[in-house]
């Protein structure tokens, strides 16, 4: 057994937290490499985060699928009131013409 195929790689698993704070770090102007210093976290994982980020595809989002369920509601919300307001003009116009 050679030294290369007996080297086992262990994963380490960020929590959400660790990952966002990372995020924010990098918005706020600092370099990926002095984030990854100060985070203690290796400059190509944060790198990889931030590349995900960009394209949208950020991993263990938990509220992603509660986000998406909140904006259709709010759409519909959106829609009824639309449709509310039209019809108090249509009425408020249809009364401002039979008092003329």
């Amino acid at each position: 057994m050679d030294s290369r195929t007996s080297r086992i790689i262990k994963r380490t698993r960020y929590p959400q937290q660790a990952k966002a704070e990372a995020i924010t770090l990098i918005r706020r102007g600092e370099s990926i490499a002095s984030a990854a210093r100060t985070l203690g976290i290796p400059r190509k994982t944060l790198s990889d985060w931030v590349k995900a980020e960009i394209h949208g595809n950020m991993t263990n989002k938990p509220s992603n699928s509660a986000q998406a369920a909140t904006i259709a509601q709010l759409q519909q919300e959106l829609a009824q009131r639309t449709l509310e307001r039209d019809m108090l003009v249509k009425v408020i116009v249809r009364l401002a013409r039979m008092t003329e």
